[in-house]
């Protein structure tokens, strides 16, 4: 088993080069992420996703925005799709002032791994290399996902290899091109037949070139007044336990039961959780069909009428707090600061080791965790899996889907939908995968 000391001298390297920077840049040290300056640093992060293409793009409207996440306590956003054409300098300059971070995903629509026909092909790496080649540039940028929610179900777990082989080849290019070490990762969604097997496949072997360097959950266990305990979330610190690189909730926030309370982030910053976790995002700034957002930007209009609304919710102007959610989760961060460890002192004489891969299971998780990753311009191979009849045992709850995989919106809330369409749409009319 390939063991590993941790910090590494690679990532102190880094952290030194970068200490002197206007913005601290984050690293992934270990299983946890530390600013350049020494410090860990824990995710407040919020879903960011005004309209479908890019929403990075405004610099008016970051500026409003980064001014009213500094008074709710947010450092950091997730942007689910960008333009990597598009000039971005204004919003993340923004956003630097305000001290919040990028967590941005490197696929889009027609990009995205499929769950049920996965493949990993020249196109594919060449739309999620020109994103990080945008973003890299902005010292802000924590952090990149090279998928949301590819697997569904443990029916689909033959297509983490792909998964997996995207984050081989990015981390690839990204050290080819000499780019500061931007953690490159993946968010999952919460399907108990896949857990702890995805994230450990995802962080296992002996080749550190194709381990993912953080892993994101999306989490919809904790809805309403619920406990540590009967949410499922004391299962998710079991299941991370000794994890090798950063954990954290990369989507939270039932809607249901109202009004939403957010007393899970008491947990997550808490004694419970913050030495195994690095925080959580919540699910999402704006108001829009899917009924979670934040703030809103006025009354709904006619669309069409305004072309600045999108199924009659305004996408810009100034943030009006929606009440008492807003309230309420600025309620719970402002409590909740843990200092964690310092860089200097994290495991200075400790290992970390990673786990180990995982083996198919009767009915649920189908791949062998040894094998061979897809080459690039590989489709799904049977051989790297193995199948079963039993059904998965379930551990935990998931008390609400994800809401970017079955929210109302068109900007963020139909990602899933619209990528199962999209691979039906290349079935149909015989796309070729191998470009």
């Amino acid at each position: 088993m390939f063991s590993t000391t941790f910090p590494s001298l690679l990532a102190l390297s880094t952290a030194i080069n970068h200490v002197l920077a206007a913005t601290p840049i984050i690293s992934a040290v270990g299983s946890k992420f530390f600013t350049s300056d020494g410090n860990q640093f824990y995710i407040k992060g919020i879903a960011y996703q005004l309209i479908s293409t890019d929403p990075l793009v405004d610099t008016d409207q970051c500026k409003r925005d980064a001014k009213q996440m500094q008074d709710i306590g947010a450092n950091a956003i997730r942007v689910y799709h960008v333009d990597p054409t598009a000039d971005h300098q204004g919003c993340m300059d923004a956003f630097a002032d305000a001290g919040i971070y990028l967590f941005v995903d490197l696929d889009d629509f027609p990009t995205q791994i499929q769950p049920t026909t996965p493949a990993w092909n020249k196109t594919q790496l060449s739309a999620f290399s020109a994103t990080l080649d945008e973003f890299q540039k902005y010292d802000n940028t924590a952090g990149v996902f090279v998928g949301n929610e590819v697997l569904t179900t443990a029916e689909t777990s033959g297509a983490a290899p792909y998964v997996k082989a995207a984050v081989r080849d990015v981390k690839a290019y990204r050290d080819s091109k000499n780019y500061r070490k931007i953690p490159i990762g993946y968010s999952a969604a919460d399907v108990p037949g896949l857990r702890p097997m995805l994230q450990n496949y995802l962080s296992c072997g002996d080749d550190d070139a194709e381990r993912a360097e953080f892993f994101g959950l999306n989490v919809y266990e904790w809805c309403g007044d619920s406990s540590y305990d009967g949410s499922g979330y004391a299962q998710l610190v079991k299941n991370a336990t000794g994890y090798n690189v950063p954990i954290f909730i990369s989507e939270t926030g039932c809607r249901e039961p109202r009004p939403r309370l957010f007393t899970d982030q008491a947990a997550i910053f808490g004694e419970e959780m913050a030495d195994t976790w690095s925080g959580s995002i919540v699910y999402e700034w704006i108001q829009e069909a899917n009924d979670y957002g934040l703030i809103s930007y006025g009354p709904m209009v006619d669309p069409k009428v305004s072309t600045d609304a999108l199924d009659g919710f305004p996408r810009s102007g100034t943030p009006t707090t929606v009440s008492p959610d807003y309230v309420n989760l600025k309620s719970q961060w402002a409590t909740l600061s843990p200092s964690g460890v310092k860089l200097s002192a994290y495991s200075a004489s400790a290992s970390i080791t990673p786990p180990a891969c995982p083996t198919s299971t009767a009915g649920g998780w189908i791949v062998n965790g040894n094998a061979r990753l897809p080459s690039l311009g590989q489709t799904l191979d049977s051989a790297a899996t193995a199948s079963s009849d039993a059904a998965p045992t379930p551990t935990g709850s998931a008390a609400e889907p994800s809401a970017s995989a079955t929210g109302g919106s068109k900007s963020t809330g139909d990602k899933e939908i619209t990528g199962m369409v999209l691979g039906l749409l290349g079935v149909m009319f015989g796309f070729v995968l191998w470009l």
